[in-house]
């Protein structure tokens, strides 16, 4: 076997996971390689072509926020931009665009080409090559041999995969990839306890065989009103397309059911588990019988493809039963399909063999990220990626790794989450998965996470400066909103109808009445130096919401308390007594970092929760 090279860290996969664990570990000075199955699969979206989402909008601000790189390459590759949820609380706003595929996947690639320490290999990685429970170096399927301190996987579906169309199925990855089935097998001899998942993906159908004059067109936000994913981008953005929405009906219920038997997950030919949140047209029109109709989502996928993709109809029937189902649709009488729907199952690990750094507890110096770890979605994939990148960079260069907590961001729930609860189905991020979603709004991921990730290494000086800079400028805008007066009278010509009470005040106490806002105090005072319209809203919400983000910030204090309380690694659960058998046990597998942590691993109840304080305390 040839020697080819040595790395701090080699990256396993380039998909989103891997292209921000590679980017991150590069940027922090470690010598990097990324080894991926084709280049040509760079930042693949081998779902639907669209970035962010509910709550995944969050974990995209909290990516660029720490110095990632899905934000910046979302807006440079946009093709339209919605905020969803606007007619809710500013906790869920959730910013998400549709994408150019082609060119997202080219973004990617030359960004990874062009980060300095940082090398890419097109050749599979078949195993892992590990000395005494600690990896040393990687093996690939040309007799390649890499030496390394730190692995990170990140193999996406990839790993095991295995597509099913009807009653075809074969070994295979996304959009034509062929399987890593090899590295299973190794991760297996090496201990990993490995499990099968599956996800499924639409159709992608031609332009020109739908009848776009019988659907719900479904245009972008106004242009004015359009926001960056990316704290660093300051140009104006601007809506391309528009996307549609069809209906399935009674007559498309009627194909599925009356061909169910074809289908490989009802006929038990798939054993993974799929998504609970992202369920295929066969699970929709089986549990939700009742429904009439379910949404079809109809969305290009680039300027320069005729292919739209028909988000909220994967499936797994057979392609002739896709074709009866899909002209069933009002406009879509004669439609295309260009690539068939398929359902594919996929190798990954259980996540509670993890650390809270993202690092293995089976084999030392191996991290995890993205669908490896048991997780859906190309936003979760990145945060993921991002975290496990900077850890294992750090554990190469012997610094010390990050443990996000929860209450600093939905990447720190998603990953505690993980880690602590484990899945029993592909993990989809939620606004109702966080207890602390006011202080974690998409709008201050700069705030919360900018300083973590300068002191780990990863905010460069130029997104330094620009944060620094916004920080005096909302510094300022409420100072001078505090201190200036307005009387009420100035404000009425422009509330229209809206109650904006009697008494005048100060305009940082006028904004916090709902029918006033920030560009009717600005009509009036004008407006702060350098303040853009994104961050008028982050100052509306703020002083709109000040009593409940501080009642918030005092239950976050409190619960520090249990944070700060560290377990030792080699605690001894089994002898003791005062707990639960069943918490020991748990206990004993979880090996939780704090105690607030152990508070919630599942079968721990409050009381032994107690108990192990007591226990804790007697021993110092």
């Amino acid at each position: 076997m040839d020697k080819l090279g040595s790395y701090d860290v080699i990256v396993i996969g380039a998909g989103h996971a891997g292209i921000e664990a590679a980017h991150a570990a590069a940027t922090l000075g470690a010598r990097t390689a990324v080894f991926t199955l084709t280049l040509d699969f760079i930042g693949n979206m081998p779902c639907n072509p669209s970035i962010g989402g509910t709550a995944k909008g969050h974990l995209v601000r909290e990516i660029d926020a720490m110095g990632g790189l899905m934000g910046i390459a979302a807006d440079a590759t946009f093709l339209q931009s919605k905020m969803l949820n606007r007619g809710k609380g500013p906790a869920v706003h959730s910013l998400r665009v549709q994408t150019d595929r082609k060119r997202y996947h080219m973004y990617m690639k030359q960004a990874l080409e062009r980060t300095p320490g940082l090398d890419i290999h097109q050749a599979e990685v078949v195993a892992l090559d590990v000395v005494d429970g600690t990896v040393c170096g990687v093996i690939t399927g040309l007799n390649g041999y890499y030496a390394c301190k730190c692995v990170v996987i990140a193999t996406g579906t990839a790993l095991g995969g295995r597509i099913h169309v009807g009653e075809a199925h074969y070994d295979g990855g996304p959009d034509g990839q062929h399987a890593a089935t090899k590295l299973t097998e190794n991760l297996l001899e090496n201990g990993f306890p490995i499990r099968r998942f599956k996800t499924g993906t639409p159709a992608r159908v031609h332009r020109r065989s739908i009848d776009f004059t019988k659907l719900e067109r479904q245009p972008g936000d106004p242009e004015d009103t359009l926001q960056p994913f990316s704290f660093m981008t300051r140009t104006a953005l601007h809506n391309k397309v528009d996307c549609y929405i069809a209906y399935t009906n009674p007559a498309t219920h009627k194909v599925i059911l009356e061909n169910l038997d074809r289908s490989p997950l009802y006929a038990g030919i798939i054993q993974g588990v799929g998504p609970r949140y992202c369920p295929s047209i066969e699970d929709k029109v089986v549990r939700f019988q009742t429904k009439e109709r379910h949404p079809v989502f109809v969305e290009p996928c680039g300027e320069d493809t005729e292919e739209m993709y028909l988000q909220g109809l994967s499936s797994s029937l057979p392609e002739v039963v896709q074709n009866a189902m899909y002209h069933t649709i009002v406009g879509f009488e004669k439609l295309e399909i260009m690539r068939p729907a398929y359902a594919i199952e996929y190798d990954c690990v259980d996540p509670t063999s993890m650390e809270a750094t993202l690092e293995s507890k089976v084999v030392r110096g191996v991290y995890g990220a993205g669908q490896f770890n048991g997780t859906s979605g190309y936003e979760e994939a990145a945060a993921q990626g991002l975290l496990a990148g900077l850890n294992a960079a750090r554990k190469a260069q012997g610094k010390t790794q990050l443990v996000l907590q929860r209450h600093t961001s939905y990447l720190g729930t998603l990953v505690d989450d993980l880690v602590t609860k484990g899945v029993l189905d592909p993990y989809r991020m939620m606004t109702s998965r966080s207890e602390y979603r006011l202080s974690l709004r998409q709008d201050n991921a700069d705030e919360r996470l900018t300083p973590i990730g300068r002191e780990y290494g990863l905010v460069q000086d130029d997104r330094w400066a620009a944060f620094c800079r916004d920080a005096e400028l909302k510094q300022a805008e409420l100072a001078r909103l505090n201190s200036t007066k307005i009387k009420i009278a100035a404000l009425r010509p422009l509330a229209g109808d809206a109650e904006i009470g009697e008494a005048g005040g100060t305009a940082a106490e006028l904004l916090r009445r709902p029918g006033i806002t920030y560009e009717m105090i600005a009509a009036v005072i004008g407006r702060g130096e350098g303040v853009t319209s994104t961050m008028a809203l982050r100052i509306a919400t703020e002083l709109r919401y000040a009593g409940y983000i501080a009642r918030e910030q005092r239950i976050i204090k409190d619960m520090q308390r249990h944070e700060n309380v560290a377990i030792p690694p080699d605690f001894a659960y089994a002898h003791l007594e005062t707990l639960t058998l069943e918490a020991r046990e748990k206990l004993e597998k979880i090996r939780p970092l704090t105690l607030a942590q152990a508070g919630r691993v599942p079968g721990v109840s409050p009381s032994d929760l107690a108990q192990l304080s007591i226990a804790l305390l007697k021993k110092g």
